[in-house]
């Protein structure tokens, strides 16, 4: 096998997003709920026999070293891999929302090359290189929706109902960065259980950046407000700017402002490439 095509790389929505403390070397200790979507980036990744790993966007271009470059030198670094690869990414999922698409990228490149360069490696010896790519990466690698604590590296699956939801895109895009490093974030929410998010569902919760994000995106709050006026209860994922509700019923839709991506999804029970990427077959 020299090649693989069509390589889905799903985006995730926070169903609340918790912040409980600011750990001593700066970084943020988080509790989330992570859940996955069937709104997904394609990949398309063959083997070359050169060393070199070169990417083609057949959407809006990336930066040279975007993170499934990165994810792709790494595993190639710490395998020994002579072999290089070419990656093509039909990028679907805008950038800057809070959906995760580049860690969910890394995440897939990961599993494809395990496979394409016949490393066979479990999960458990890929968990610590996807962590240093991104606080994300490891919840798509283990593939299905997930209590998540600490800076990411905590990882509970749990089953979710099966339900819809509609996700808005504003055409601004904001900076995770910037979110965190505002002083106005609050770090000091009690910390939750799975029991007591259990008990509410996707009700439960709340986004704990999502205030600072609107300070520095007005876009978030009209989006907000606009799922708002149609009687949902939104919230944002991540760090924005995209928000999302979940639809109890069929809507009609008005049109949105310019520049901004509306999207219906479902979630997932499981990544599509769960039961293939870590078997041998």
């Amino acid at each position: 096998m020299s090649a693989l095509y069509n390589i889905p790389a799903p985006a995730k929505l926070n169903v609340f997003l918790h912040i409980v403390d600011r750990l001593p070397n700066g970084y943020h200790a988080l509790q989330s709920v992570f859940m996955l979507i069937d709104w997904c980036d394609r990949l398309h990744i063959e083997t070359t026999p050169g060393s070199a790993i070169t990417r083609l966007d057949l959407g809006p271009p990336l930066p040279a070293d975007d993170l499934c470059v990165q994810a792709a030198k790494a595993l190639q670094k710490a395998a020994g891999v002579r072999a290089g690869a070419h990656i093509t990414l039909d990028k679907q999922l805008p950038s800057q929302a809070g959906l995760g698409g580049g860690s969910s990228d890394a995440a897939s490149t990961l599993m494809a090359l395990n496979r394409l360069w016949q490393l066979n490696w479990p999960l458990e010896r890929l968990l610590p290189m996807a962590l240093s790519l991104g606080a994300d990466v490891p919840f798509f690698l283990c593939g299905q929706s997930a209590w998540v604590e600490g800076v990411g590296e905590r990882i509970t699956p749990i089953d979710l109902p099966e339900a819809e939801f509609v996700v808005l895109k504003p055409a601004a895009g904001l900076e995770t960065a910037q979110i965190f490093k505002d002083p106005e974030l609050k770090r000091d929410t009690d910390p939750a259980t799975i029991s007591g998010f259990a008990a509410q569902g996707f009700d439960f919760g709340r986004n704990d950046l999502q205030p600072v994000a609107q300070k520095w995106c007005p876009e978030v709050t009209q989006a907000l407000d606009w799922l708002t006026r149609l009687g949902l209860q939104p919230r944002m994922t991540g760090s924005g700017s995209a928000v999302f509700a979940q639809l109890p019923h069929p809507l009609e839709w008005p049109a949105t402002p310019q520049g901004w991506q509306i999207k219906l999804c479902r979630n997932l029970k499981v990544h599509p490439l769960a039961a293939w990427a870590f078997s041998n077959g």
